[in-house]
């Protein structure tokens, strides 16, 4: 693991204020240009910013320091860290207890069918499953297809709802947005709306004057039967 040093500014003014070294030499240290140096000795740059002390730190030893300011050519070395510290190893697939990976057939088919946006890589890093996995379930060839049921990952425990937003979040980003088909039916136009309207609105006049006449009509005869009824009458008399 490559040793860094802490705090390579404040370093570099604990340096310029309390050594000999060269501006080239604290540069080459701290991993500065040499003009910022020279700014910091001459009060221009990192002001308000406190001196660490390399030495009480265990990043530079004073035998060390004794050597560049005796040599101007001498480049300072880090001394050895007393701890070691382990690299960070690659984040690789999430871990999937043995009691759970049962279930991720009908995780990965959940994700599937409710987020299509996703990619298998992303599936794979939410489930902790193979790409070839997810490629089986997805063309219905997976050993197991008939019995898959689909069910919500968040809830079998296998991720996160933070982490399932996270990947939904990103995989939505420049997408194009949904067509009128897509979206599915729409409102009408006020035009149509209006036309129909006005046509319900004319049958219905239409059924008025239809319902007038029959009433009319049924007037007319009623009252002509009323007329022979009382002509029989008075001829029987």
């Amino acid at each position: 693991m490559a040793q860094t040093l802490l705090m390579p500014k404040a370093t570099a003014v604990w340096l310029v204020d309390n050594t000999a070294l060269s501006f080239d030499q604290i540069a080459q240290f701290c991993k500065l240009h040499p003009l910022e140096v020279k700014a910091i000795a001459d009060g221009e740059a990192a002001q308000g910013i406190k001196g660490l002390d390399p030495i009480a730190t265990g990043q530079l030893s004073r035998d060390e320091i004794a050597r560049g300011e005796a040599d101007v050519n001498y480049k300072l070395k880090l001394s050895e860290p007393k701890v070691r510290v382990p690299e960070s190893k690659r984040r690789g697939p999430r871990y999937t207890p043995v009691s759970k990976r049962q279930d991720r057939p009908n995780a990965i088919l959940w994700l599937v069918r409710n987020h299509p946006e996703l990619k298998d890589a992303q599936i794979s890093r939410l489930v902790g499953t193979t790409k070839s996995t997810i490629e089986q379930i997805r063309e219905r060839t997976h050993w197991n297809s008939a019995n898959l049921t689909p069910m919500d990952p968040v809830t079998l425990g296998l991720c996160s709802q933070i982490d399932l937003d996270l990947e939904v979040e990103k995989a939505s980003k420049g997408r194009p947005l949904p067509t009128a088909a897509e979206a599915g039916a729409s409102l009408q136009p006020a035009s149509e709306t209006e036309n129909l309207d006005f046509g319900y609105r004319g049958e219905r006049e239409e059924e008025k004057e239809i319902d007038a006449d029959a009433v009319f009509a049924k007037l007319s005869s009623l009252k002509s039967n009323r007329r022979d009824e009382e002509e029989d009458e008075d001829g029987r008399f």
